[in-house]
C-alpha cells in the first residue's frame, strides 16, 4: 500500500463510525477555537500598541530621569517622612499624585551629553496651565504634553505643530473639540484658543495660539488628553510661567528626553540604559512604558490559552478512545491486511494518520469558526464600546499563527493516537483473523 492509498484509506476509514468520529471532533473544535481566538486577541491588542508606538514615532528617544530610592518623597509607611531635599520638584510622568523627583540641572544636562550613545539631550519643560479657553468662552482645566525630535501626534485633522514656526501654534485632543465651541475636528484647524499660566508671584496671564490640528487619543500617545504646543508656545508658557522664580531655579527640570542612534538595536539600547543607570539616571522609552500594558495581556491570554490546551487534552481522550473502538471493531480487517502482507509499520501509520486527520478537521473547523466569531465581534465592538480607540482591532488573527494551532492540534491527535495504531501494529494476523 503507497502512501496515497495510506491517506485516502486514513480519510475514508475516520467516519466509519460516524457518530463517535464527529463527536471527538467537536471535542477537538472547541480547544482549536478558544485557541486561535485567545491568540487573536493577543495579536490585535499587541499589534495595536506597536502600531501606535509606530505611528508616534520617536523610538530613538527615551525619557531620562535622576535614579532616587524614594520617588514619591513621601516616605515609606515604616519609616516615617522622607528628609526634605531642596533639590525634589513635581513630577511631569506617571505616579502617585504629589510624586516628586530630583531635578536635572544644566550640569546633569551635560552630563547626560556625554554619556557614550547619547546623541542629543532635551530638558522637558514642565507647564502647568490654569485652563484652556475656546469658542465657548467656557474654561477647562487642561495639560500640556511635550514632543521631542522625532515624536508626532496622531491628528485627525490639521498638521503636526511646526516648531520651527514663530507663531504660537497648539494642537487639542478630539475630546476638548465640542466643549471648547467647535463644530467638529476640521471646524477648530485655524481657530484661535486662550490659554491661562500662573506666575510666581501668583499673577495670571493669558497666551492666544491658533489650533493647527486635532489629535486622536490612544494609548501611547505622547499628549494623551494634553495640549500639545510647538516649541515658540511652550517657550512662551514656560518664561511667563516662571516669572519671578529665581534664576538660579529656573532651570530645573524633572525630566529630559535623549536620543541615540535610531539603528540601534535591543542590546544596544539596554547597554545605554545601564551606562545611564551608572551615571545616576534612569532611562525609560516608549516601548517600556507599554511593557506592563503587554504583560498583563500577555499573561490574560496565556491563562486563557490554558483553558484551550485542557479542552484540547480532554479531546485527546476521546480520540484514543475513538480509534481503540476502531481497532477492537476492525480487528479481523487488521488480520487480513497483516495476512495480506501489510507490515506492522503501515498498520501503524494508517491509524495514526486517522487520528492527524481527526485533528486536522477539528482545528481546521475550530479555527475557521474563531475567524468568523472573532471578525464579526471586533468589527462589532470598534463602532461602539472601542470607538474612543481609533485603529484598534481588538481580534486580529496571523495566518502563521493560525497554521501553527493548525499544526500543534494535529501533532496532538497524532501522539494520542499512537497508542491505538501501537495495538493495531502488534497484533498478530492469525489470532485477528480467528477474532469474533
Amino acid at each position: 500500500m503507497t502512501t496515497v492509498d495510506l491517506l485516502t484509506t486514513a480519510v475514508a476509514n475516520t467516519f466509519r463510525s460516524r457518530t463517535r468520529s464527529v463527536l471527538t471532533v467537536l471535542a477537538i473544535v472547541v480547544g482549536a477555537f478558544t485557541l486561535t481566538l485567545t491568540s487573536g486577541l493577543g495579536t490585535g491588542i499587541n499589534q495595536y500598541l506597536d502600531d501606535t508606538v509606530a505611528a508616534v514615532g520617536s523610538t530613538d528617544t527615551m525619557t531620562v530621569s535622576k535614579t532616587v530610592e524614594d520617588s514619591t518623597g513621601l516616605g515609606a509607611a515604616d519609616s516615617g517622612p522622607a528628609e526634605y531635599d531642596p533639590d525634589r520638584i513635581a513630577s511631569t510622568g506617571p505616579g502617585a499624585p504629589g510624586a516628586t523627583v530630583v531635578a536635572l540641572t544644566p550640569e546633569d544636562l551635560e552630563a547626560l551629553g556625554t554619556i557614550e550613545g547619547v546623541l542629543a539631550v532635551q530638558p522637558v519643560e514642565s507647564i502647568t496651565p490654569d485652563y484652556v479657553e475656546g469658542a465657548s468662552g467656557t474654561k477647562y482645566v487642561a495639560t500640556v504634553g511635550g514632543l521631542v525630535s522625532g515624536q508626532q501626534v496622531a491628528v485627525t485633522e490639521g498638521a503636526q505643530p511646526d516648531d520651527d514656526a514663530t507663531g504660537l501654534e497648539v494642537v487639542i485632543p478630539t475630546s476638548y473639540v465640542a466643549p471648547l465651541g467647535f463644530a467638529d475636528d476640521a471646524d477648530a484647524v485655524g481657530q484661535p484658543v486662550t490659554i491661562a499660566v500662573t506666575d510666581a508671584t501668583r499673577a495670571q496671564h493669558t497666551v492666544t495660539a491658533t489650533v493647527v490640528g486635532v489629535a486622536e487619543e490612544s494609548l501611547a500617545s505622547p499628549a494623551g488628553a494634553a495640549i500639545v504646543p510647538n516649541a515658540a508656545l511652550s517657550t512662551t508658557l514656560f518664561d511667563t510661567q516662571n516669572v519671578g522664580v529665581p534664576a538660579d531655579q529656573v532651570d530645573r527640570y524633572a525630566e529630559a528626553s535623549v536620543r541615540f542612534a535610531d539603528d540601534a538595536s535591543d542590546v544596544q539600547v539596554d547597554e545605554l540604559k545601564d551606562r545611564l543607570t551608572a551615571a545616576g539616571f534612569t532611562g525609560t522609552t516608549v516601548a517600556d512604558q507599554l511593557g506592563t500594558i503587554k504583560t498583563v495581556i500577555d499573561g490574560i491570554v496565556l491563562v486563557l490559552n490554558a483553558f484551550a490546551v485542557i479542552a484540547l487534552l480532554a479531546a485527546s481522550f476521546g480520540i484514543v478512545n475513538t480509534l481503540l473502538m476502531s481497532v477492537q471493531e476492525r480487528t479481523r480487517e487488521i488480520g487480513l491486511m497483516k495476512a495480506m502482507g501489510m507490515g506492522s509499520g503501515r498498520v501503524f501509520a494508517l491509524f495514526s494518520l486517522e487520528a492527524a486527520f481527526i485533528g486536522f478537521l477539528g482545528s481546521a473547523i475550530g479555527a475557521g469558526l474563531a475567524i468568523g466569531v472573532g471578525s464579526v465581534v471586533s468589527a462589532s465592538l470598534a463602532g461602539s464600546l472601542l470607538s474612543g480607540l481609533p485603529g484598534l482591532t481588538l481580534i486580529a488573527f496571523d495566518p502563521a499563527a493560525i497554521a501553527l494551532i493548525v499544526v500543534v492540534v494535529m501533532a496532538v491527535a497524532f501522539v494520542a493516537g499512537t497508542l491505538p495504531a501501537a495495538r493495531a501494529a502488534k497484533a498478530d494476523p492469525v489470532a485477528s483473523l480467528r477474532y469474533e
